[in-house]
């Protein structure tokens, strides 16, 4: 079972009826074409259950979350930020006398 629900509204609530449009709400969705991930739980699920015809579901895998902390990866030199070369003069060289 997938960790998160991506749910993303299809269909407007006008002319639903209110149970309908308040359940689309506590989802978090606010209008056409928005997305959001909600906890995969029997909850939820029946929420979307309920408003199935108004929206599409995807399960987002299981993934670990590989971030570093703000520190680390602002002291590595980024190619970016112009702290490392581009390419070694070697290199350009040889492109040189080839063209």
């Amino acid at each position: 079972m997938a960790d998160k629900l991506r749910v993303t509204q299809i269909k407007s609530t006008i002319s639903h009826i209110a149970r309908n449009r308040a359940t689309i709400r506590a989802l978090g969705l606010k209008r056409i074409g928005h997305t959001v991930e909600v906890p995969d739980n029997p909850a939820t699920r029946g929420m979307v259950r309920q408003v199935r015809f108004l929206v599409s579901v995807d399960e987002v895998p299981d993934a670990p979350s590989r971030r570093e902390p703000a520190g680390r990866a602002a002291s590595r030199p980024s190619e970016d930020r112009g702290d490392a070369p581009a390419s070694h003069p070697s290199e350009d060289s040889d492109s040189q006398e080839n063209a």
